[in-house]
């Protein structure tokens, strides 16, 4: 994982939304459920919006269908 890649372990079905680091891992938390992309277009919204960057410089690079998702940061 290079330094503009951003990896996170997503749950869905969430009571709220949040992001937290445990252990050195950002986890994100969704209230979104994981059908057709939705909880991954969530989370790539709560992650624009924690890193202060648009949600269009965001980039899923690996986990469409995955709890763990790397995201790179263009």
């Amino acid at each position: 994982m290079t330094r503009d890649e951003i990896s996170v372990r997503v749950t869905p079905k969430a009571s709220r939304n949040r992001i937290t680091v445990e252990d050195g891992n950002i986890r994100v938390y969704v209230t979104t459920v994981p059908e057709g992309g939705k909880a991954t277009k969530e989370v790539a919204k709560l992650l624009a919006k924690a890193l202060g960057v648009p949600k269009t410089r965001l980039t899923l690079i690996r986990g469409a269908t995955s709890r763990d998702k790397v995201f790179r940061i263009g």
